[in-house]
């Protein structure tokens, strides 16, 4: 999707026919950072920030930071300097996730048809709504007006033909607001903005186009596609016409499950030492693996992330031999993968670990691997994890931590004391 800014001259008013306009995108405003005010309204008129301090970056800013430059993915140094007063707030991911599944179940209350798209935004289908709860507006201001009184944050809503308009429309519905775009406005609306607008028009194309003297979506849609495909590419090039005429095909796609939980971390200094880097991939499979059994699910495939100092940025990732949520089992995997990675001699400032392709952990039949049928307890594992959840539950998530040649010595006695805590809740709910 473009990143590109909003057109300061569109028209927020494009007429009231809904009767060909059944597909909505919602989309929260700033969402951490409005969910750190509603907890927080003291804080409500203040630049705010959302992330980590020092090498960080900011991960959600409000309306009045973003007045003085930051956004999104900007490293938190720069942040700082663009905006000094700003107050900086550390991000509480468990709290977001939780306000998000809300959410997103108020929509699924409204339709089936609804495809969340990330935490913060989702497409509904309401063409099937509409007898039960009226037009897609009146939808629209019911939905906006309950998650700000549920959650104290505020969504803004596109209303369209298509999704690629319905985005667009929310785009310049924000912040807390809602657009109509009927039908017949469709293409009037699209000649009114900038071609870095259009989806897949990002600054090379925008660029490329530009020598091409296409600057607004308005001169692509009166180009002929074989001088865009030209410039852009075969392909491209027809979509982008496609685009500039409003024609989007795609369904909105329910999604029913998270697809996946991963986590990563930015080191304090640039990191050459690779054994220190495995400790850190550990303390990430950890947590990963934390979280997958806290939502009863499994994953099938592990994957990682390395970002080198010269910020270029590594992907790999390996499908397991069986599902599972045991972090051992995800450090296996991810210490080999970080293995074959090519640093180029450059140290790491960025390592992540994610989980892919998960089911419910219900929903499969369990197959050892060979390591696991040799053992002589081969749930040993999963269940010394169980009981590392147990000793967290009750004095913290910091309270103890794999490590990283089996359970550390230092760690044996809460260990055994997590041993004991379980065994005592067994007994009381026997």
């Amino acid at each position: 999707m473009s990143k590109a800014p909003r057109s300061a001259t569109a028209n927020r008013d494009w007429g009231s026919d809904e009767s060909r306009t059944s597909i909505m995108h919602v989309d929260m405003d700033a969402f951490f950072a409005m969910c750190e005010l509603a907890r927080r309204p003291e804080l409500r008129g203040l630049p705010v920030i959302v992330g980590g301090r020092g090498r960080g970056v900011v991960l959600a800013a409000t309306y009045e930071a973003r007045a003085f430059g930051v956004r999104s993915a900007m490293p938190m140094v720069s942040a700082m300097r663009l905006c000094p007063q700003a107050v900086i707030v550390p991000p509480d991911h468990r709290r977001y996730t939780d306000v998000s599944r809300s959410v997103m179940t108020t929509l699924a209350e409204i339709t089936p048809i609804v495809e969340q798209i990330s935490i913060d935004e989702a497409f509904l289908d309401v063409s099937g709504a509409r007898r039960r709860l009226g037009p897609p507006t009146a939808i629209g201001a019911r939905l906006r007006a309950h998650v700000q009184a549920v959650h104290g944050v505020t969504c803004s809503v596109g209303i369209a033909k298509n999704k690629f308009l319905a985005k667009l429309a929310s785009t310049h519905a924000k912040p807390d607001g809602m657009l109509l775009v009927p039908a017949e406005a469709s293409v009037p609306f699209l000649r009114t903005l900038p071609v870095g607008a259009l989806w897949g028009v990002g600054e090379k194309t925008e660029e490329e186009l530009g020598r091409w003297g296409i600057s607004t979506v308005a001169q692509l849609a009166d180009t002929d596609v074989a001088t865009l495909q030209a410039a852009v590419g075969r392909v491209h090039g027809a979509h982008l016409h496609d685009l500039a005429w409003g024609r989007d095909p795609r369904p909105v796609v329910p999604v029913n499950r998270e697809r996946s939980i991963g986590n990563e971390t930015t080191f304090g200094s640039d990191q050459r030492d690779r054994a220190a880097v495995e400790a850190r991939v550990l303390e990430l499979c950890d947590k990963v693996a934390a979280r997958l059994r806290e939502q009863n699910l499994v994953t099938r495939t592990v994957a990682l992330k390395v970002r080198t100092n010269d910020f270029r940025t590594l992907t790999r990732s390996r499908t397991l031999d069986g599902p599972t949520d045991v972090a051992r089992e995800l450090y296996r995997v991810a210490r080999e993968l970080f293995a074959a990675v090519d640093l180029r001699g450059l140290p790491v400032r960025l390592v992540g670990v994610r989980a892919e392709n998960l089911q419910e952990r219900a929903g499969f039949a369990e197959q050892l691997t060979l390591d696991q049928a040799s053992a002589e307890r081969p749930s040993a594992q999963r269940e010394a994890e169980l009981a590392l959840d147990a000793v967290r539950l009750r004095f913290g998530k910091g309270a103890i931590g794999l490590g990283a040649g089996g359970m550390a010595a230092e760690s044996q006695r809460e260990f055994e004391d997590a041993e004991r805590l379980r065994d005592s809740r067994h007994a009381q709910a026997g």
